[in-house]
C-alpha cells in the first residue's frame, strides 16, 4: 500500500469525498432507525446531545455543526411533544438548558437500541482502529475548523 501525505491535494480529496459518502450513507440509516421510534435523526442527534450534561442550545448546535435556529426549531419541537424540557440555566438566563424528559429518555433508549441490533456491520470493521481513526478525524475536524475561524 502506498502512503500518501495528507498535504497530497489529490488524496485529500478523494478523503473527503470519501467522507461525504460514508456520511450518506450513515445518515439514510440513521434515518431508517430514527422513523422506527417516530422520530428523524436530526432529532435523535439532538436528543443523544442533551441526553448528559448542560447543553444550550447553541452548545448543541455547536457540537452538530448546524445553524442556532435549526437547533432551536428542533428543540422546540421536543418540548412541545414532552420528550425534552427547558430548564433555567444560572449563567445565563437567556439560554436555558435543554433536557430531556423521561419520555425522551424512553425513546432515545428504544432507538439507541435498535442502531446498536442493526450495526452488525462493525464485524466487518474488526482490522480498523476505531481509535486511531477517531482521533484522525478530531484532527481533520479542527484543521477545517481552523479555516472556517480563519475565514471569519
Amino acid at each position: 500500500m502506498c502512503r500518501r501525505s495528507p498535504g497530497d491535494p489529490e488524496a485529500f480529496a478523494l478523503l473527503v469525498a470519501d467522507l461525504f459518502e460514508a456520511a450518506g450513507a450513515l445518515r439514510r440509516h440513521g434515518e431508517r432507525i430514527a422513523a422506527s421510534a417516530g422520530q428523524t435523526q436530526s432529532r435523535w442527534q439532538l436528543m443523544s446531545v442533551v441526553s448528559v450534561g448542560d447543553w444550550t442550545v447553541p452548545m448543541a448546535a455547536d457540537r452538530l455543526g448546524t445553524s442556532r435556529q435549526a437547533v432551536q426549531r428542533i428543540a422546540n419541537e421536543l418540548v412541545d411533544e414532552g420528550l425534552a424540557v427547558f430548564e433555567e440555566n444560572p449563567r445565563h438566563r437567556r439560554s436555558p438548558f435543554l433536557r430531556l424528559s423521561d419520555e425522551g429518555r424512553r425513546v432515545l433508549e428504544v432507538i439507541t437500541e435498535k442502531a446498536r441490533r442493526l450495526n452488525s456491520v462493525l464485524a466487518g470493521l474488526a482490522n480498523l482502529d476505531l481509535a486511531e481513526t477517531r482521533a484522525a478525524l478530531g484532527q481533520l475536524t479542527a484543521a477545517a475548523r481552523a479555516l472556517l475561524d480563519a475565514d471569519d
